[in-house]
């Protein structure tokens, strides 16, 4: 047998990949007729398309185009149709390619019905999506191939799944409006938890009970934001409402009976601190052992008993740590929607802003626009997940250059897209920080009575000031701001309410 006959090894498979590559993308053309004819066969059709579909969405660009002097004409209260669309595309020529302004009159035969408009609607834009999914394909696979070599596989994975995310959310035509019936049953459900619950609690319990008597708990949906400059005790207080709705969450299972688990878990996304940092802070705060000496190992066998014995009531908490550093929004978006699909998800913690990234692939132009798109990303996955986001934030050093040190609104870094995206903006703030930088110092030249006189007055303001915070809330979209006043032990970085009733005997 001649060797030229015999078929090339991977012959079939050539022929496979050519006619992959020589497939047309998806379009339907009938349906982009049939739908502008009914447009401009009747002005009403554009009723139930005008909620999803866009110019963009049409494979045809002539097409796209004549949808667009519709929807602007119709728009603006004018009649769309063959007689007044005429003498535009006849000026621009835009038609020329298709026959001219005849193909108006073209697309009024290829009406079947103007009833169907919404179905011809909904045909084009899946046909849209459906393009949009070949592209994102496409860009996997040049990604993939070493198109963008700065970007490794696993920062691959996490471009390709915030292209299906954003394609998801922005593509879709779902949504719509809910009846009045059904939002005034939810709010009604909501007054009901609030009504039933003590202290009037409709959310997940934060564990700080003057803190919950203002704001009625942690809400789904809510992006909350906790900020304040270093030293503040930021972290420390994320921890301890974190700590608290998780001990709400067993609270709760225990009431429903014995076994019960919780319904959920409480997420811990630390950027700053690893997980054995943080769980030793949590250690030092529910056994009241000063943390710096759990480092050093200068405890007594009693605290080291003791020590252990909380560790065992703490593994019992519903709450995860992940330490990750440098996290990307579509990174923590995936790990919190496997966790609420496979343990459950109640709360989430993010410690904080400033050193996450934003989607692996995405390029802002300036720094404010990344946090402005971290802010949304946060936003976006409170409402899909249903569930309250706390992230801390950094404040600027503006606060130091003012007389008042109690944070404002315009301290936030890059505060714009922070203010705007959050539900709640929260303060940390704490005057015994500032107040011990104010320490009199004696000069040469001073009387040891007016040095005397200084420090006493000095340590009259100490002891006002000592083991009290205030959280500070400037901005709440659902309830009024104030100031939360709030119990600290710097020693083991322990918030706490303040029993404003005894203040002087233990503070606590």
């Amino acid at each position: 047998m001649n060797t030229m006959d015999q078929p090339a090894p991977f012959a079939g498979l050539d022929a496979g990949m050519l006619g992959m590559s020589q497939r047309l993308p998806p379009s339907n053309l009938q349906a982009e007729q049939a739908l502008l004819g009914a447009l401009l066969a009747n002005n009403k059709a554009y009723e139930r398309v005008s909620e999803f579909l866009a110019p963009e969405h049409f494979a045809d660009a002539v097409n796209g185009r004549i949808f667009r002097a519709i929807q602007r004409r119709i728009e603006a209260g004018q009649l769309a149709d063959v007689v007044t669309l005429r003498p535009e595309f006849e000026h621009s020529g835009l038609l020329d390619e298709v026959g001219g302004p005849a193909y108006l009159a073209q697309l009024l035969s290829a009406m079947i019905g103007i009833i169907n408009a919404g179905e011809y609607g909904r045909m084009i834009h899946d046909a849209w999506l459906r393009r949009q999914l070949v592209d994102a394909g496409e860009e996997v696979v040049n990604r993939a191939y070493g198109a963008e070599p700065e970007l490794d596989a696993k920062a691959q994975l996490e471009a390709a799944e915030q292209r299906l995310f954003d394609l998801a959310k922005d593509g879709g035509s779902e949504g719509g409006f809910v009846t009045f019936e059904r939002a005034l049953t939810d709010a009604v459900l909501a007054a009901e938890r609030a009504f039933s619950t003590p202290g009037g609690v409709s959310g997940l319990s934060s564990g700080l009970r003057d803190f919950d008597a203002k704001t009625g708990g942690l809400h789904g949906s809510d992006l909350l934001i906790l900020a304040g400059r270093p030293g503040m005790g930021k972290t420390a207080l994320a921890t301890k409402v974190a700590f608290g709705a998780a001990q709400a969450l067993v609270r709760e299972a225990q009431e429903k009976g014995e076994g019960v688990q919780p319904r959920g878990t409480v997420a811990i996304f630390s950027l700053e601190m690893s997980a054995d940092q943080l769980a030793t802070r949590l250690l030092s705060e529910a056994s009241r052992i000063s943390g710096d000496k759990i480092r050093r190992g200068d405890i007594s066998q009693r605290d080291f008993d003791r020590f252990v014995e909380v560790s065992r009531e703490l593994a019992t908490l519903p709450l995860v740590i992940d330490d990750t550093p440098a996290i990307t929004i579509s990174a923590l978006r995936t790990r919190c929607r496997r966790l609420k699909r496979t343990r459950g998800l109640e709360f989430i913690v993010v410690d904080y802003l400033q050193l996450m990234r934003p989607a692996a692939g995405t390029r802002p132009e300036s720094r404010v626009l990344e946090i402005s798109m971290i802010t949304q990303g946060l936003k976006a996955i409170a409402k899909e997940l249903a569930v309250p986001v706390m992230a801390l934030s950094q404040l600027s050093r503006a606060v130091e250059q003012r007389e008042d040190k109690r944070p404002q609104l315009s301290d936030l870094r890059e505060s714009g897209s922070i203010e705007q995206d959050a539900d709640m903006v929260m303060f940390v703030y704490r005057d015994e920080y500032y107040e011990a930088q104010r320490a009199p110092k004696q000069v040469a030249h001073e009387s040891e009575d007016k040095f005397q006189e200084a420090l006493n007055q000095w340590q009259q303001r100490m002891e006002a000031v000592h083991n009290r915070a205030d959280l500070i809330i400037a901005k709440q979209r659902h309830g009024p701001t104030g100031t939360v006043p709030l119990f600290f032990e710097a020693e083991f970085t322990r918030f706490g309410d303040l029993d404003q009733a005894h203040i002087g005997h233990d503070g606590y």
